[in-house]
């Protein structure tokens, strides 16, 4: 099929080479020209997709990357997969408004257009149609829609992209059959549902069940250390039961796009359709955005026993980006405990070993390499985030003082959050 992914980040590009290598004519598009300009020299900036990989769909001519509107003609299905960010509260679907009016000018009878970005439920019925059909002069009928939600993991080596199962939707049974032929040549599992909007609930419906969860462990964690108990003995413990318990564990809070704002659009479409507040994502949010403070004054409460003031004090994080093993610095917490600490009058640096040099310029403290000489340097260590990279049983050793947000180190040194 020629098809055409719209949006090459995290999702769409990973999508794009995967359908390229089963067969399909891929145009890869996106408004970005740096983009455009490092994925034709088959540079990839996605940590799923190697460059190799991008440069043997590139060689054989099945895939493409282009910002050129007329390259997208004649297309037979279209994915969507461009961002949704939140505006002040309020999710901003722009991008999407602008992708679907681009693709209804060359849209067709019989063509199908996907849409992957996540929204509040009713977004690709009441939002999407509607445009696609007065960009293209074409019904809903005419042309085939649906919805099915990303489910990209970055950072994880355990679930695949194709090993993951996909849900499938389309606005009538003819969408749903060319939707999932489509993603069944991709994906190993499709899983169809009877409308859109029930997967775009589903997908809400995950993020929103690991926000919840996330932040109750958060919150019990700062409850736990007053009291005198080990939350991560306790988490191990109940970890033992065989069902009934999903294993959570605290951290310096949520990031990326899925956690801190997703949920967020379903709270916002509920408050708007129903008129009444969606209480347990609004008190995750909560819960969450105050857990750099909670790290903060931790790391406070040990320098000051230490008497040492954290004004002045040299301070080195670890881990910037907002995931384990990811190279993502989205809405990460670790840029919150920075700013925070800078505003106390630390002297803060950051060590990240995932993070391009490119992005570094994207962080609000300067980027050093996590050698024995720049952690025995510090005055404290905060271990944010544990990559797989950085060499613990040397931060262990060398540290004088390590505030660990992850459970990863021990020893007379180490404090666990």
């Amino acid at each position: 099929m020629q098809i055409v992914v719209a949006g090459q980040g995290y999702v769409g590009l990973p999508l794009a080479v995967r359908a390229a290598e089963v067969g399909h004519r891929v145009i890869g598009y996106d408004v970005d020209l740096h983009r455009i300009k490092q994925l034709s020299a088959g540079e990839s900036y996605v940590e799923e997709v190697t460059s190799s990989r991008l440069r043997a769909v590139l060689d054989s001519g099945a895939y493409c990357a282009t910002a050129d509107i007329a390259a997208l003609a004649g297309f037979e299905l279209a994915v969507i997969t461009v961002p949704t960010p939140l505006r002040d509260g309020v999710p901003d679907l722009t991008y999407i408004e602008s992708c679907a009016r681009t693709l209804g000018g060359h849209l067709r009878a019989g063509a199908t257009v996907v849409l992957e970005s996540t929204s509040y439920p009713g977004t690709t019925r009441e939002l999407l149609m509607p445009i696609l059909e007065e960009a293209s002069g074409l019904r809903a009928g005419d042309f085939l829609a649906g919805f099915s939600p990303e489910r990209i993991t970055p950072g994880s080596k355990r679930f695949s992209f194709e090993e993951t199962p996909k849900l499938v939707s389309g606005i009538d049974a003819k969408s749903l059959d060319a939707i999932k032929g489509f993603y069944d040549t991709v994906f190993d599992i499709t899983v169809p549902v009877s409308s859109p909007e029930v997967a775009e609930m589903a997908k809400l419906l995950e993020n929103t069940f690991r926000l919840v969860n996330i932040s109750m462990i958060n919150e019990l964690a700062t409850l736990a250390a007053p009291l005198g108990v080990n939350i991560w003995e306790a988490i191990d413990a109940a970890a033992t039961k065989p069902f009934g318990f999903t294993r959570f564990t605290p951290g310096p809070g949520v990031g990326g796009h899925c956690l801190p704002v997703d949920p967020l659009f379903l709270s916002w479409k509920i408050q708007q359709e129903l008129g009444v507040p969606f209480r347990f994502v609004e008190l995750a949010n909560d819960v969450n955005r105050h857990m750099p403070d909670y790290v903060v004054c931790r790391l406070a409460e040990a320098l000051d026993k230490r008497n040492m003031p954290i004004n002045r004090s040299r301070i080195l994080l670890l881990g910037m980006t907002y995931k384990i093993n990811a190279t993502d610095l989205r809405e990460s917490p670790s840029a919150r405990v920075a700013e925070l600490l800078i505003n106390l009058g630390a002297k803060v640096r950051g060590a990240d070993p995932n993070i391009p040099e490119s992005d570094a310029p994207k962080l609000n403290v300067p980027l050093v390499n996590a050698s024995a000489e720049e952690i025995a340097a510090s005055d404290a260590v905060v271990l944010l985030m544990d990559h797989a990279r950085f060499d613990l049983a040397m931060i262990e050793k060398t540290a004088p003082y390590v505030l660990d947000c992850r459970n990863r180190l021990a020893g007379p040194n180490v404090e666990v959050l």
